[in-house]
């Protein structure tokens, strides 16, 4: 088995253990990207088989809708049911307090807001998305309106990235919200809730990948097998 397959099966069993925090009953935020896929799966199996039941899931990401319903998952929205019980998401980068850079799958804005609204925030993943410090691997990517892609950019600059605006098919790549992604690369950020605070205030920033005392647990798979870690 190559490295990429045994990174995927790591993934999927971090992400199946995950999945046994969903009780019948709940509300549960499914997330977006390669690792929460196996999460969506496991729950479809679950419910197809009798062991789940009367699950609403509320998805991120259209991507993610369009799994959850070949799974016959029930969906709805954050204002039908504005409390989730779990959601289960991936992370591009982990640091050892469960701070996260998120959103290399592109829907970091509707990640970031079913996660706020949720009880626990079960991230998993491999091995690999365990960081020292953020930034070390992953740019944070920001969701920019179109409207201010240059003066943003420039903003950025100042505060020390090097800006990368995300591509798709020879064009920016477009959110489910119809904004832009800037892939910005920090290197190792000493101060993540100051770079929080300044991404946050400059206009025409919509959100940004940087998920900072969000998570409640975080299942990693690994050689070794599972490590549950917590905040």
């Amino acid at each position: 088995m190559n490295d990429v397959n045994m990174l995927d099966t790591y993934k999927q069993a971090a992400a199946e253990a995950a999945v046994g925090a969903v009780e019948s009953g709940m509300v549960v935020g499914l997330g977006t990207g390669s690792t929460a896929v196996h999460a969506i799966r496991a729950l479809g199996r679950l419910l197809q088989e009798g062991q789940l039941t009367d699950i609403i899931a509320i998805a991120t990401s259209e991507a993610t809708a369009h799994e959850a319903r070949a799974w016959q998952i029930p969906l709805s929205g954050l204002n039908q049911h504005p409390t989730v019980d779990v959601t289960i998401d991936g992370a591009d980068e982990i640091d050892p307090a469960l701070n996260l850079i998120k959103g290399l799958g592109g829907a970091l804005l509707r990640e970031k807001i079913v996660a706020l609204a949720s009880k626990q925030v079960i991230i998993v993943g491999d091995y690999t998305k365990r960081v020292g410090r953020l930034g070390e691997r992953a740019p944070v990517p920001v969701e920019v309106i179109p409207f201010a892609q240059t003066p943003v950019a420039a903003y950025l600059k100042s505060l020390g990235a090097r800006v990368i605006p995300r591509q798709h098919k020879g064009d920016l790549f477009q959110t489910d919200e119809g904004n832009i992604i800037l892939d910005c690369y920090f290197e190792a950020i000493s101060d993540a809730p100051a770079l929080d605070q300044a991404l946050r205030a400059r206009s025409g920033v919509v959100e940004h990948g940087l998920f900072l005392g969000i998570a409640t647990q975080a299942i990693v798979g690994g050689p070794e097998g599972l490590v549950y870690l917590q905040p």
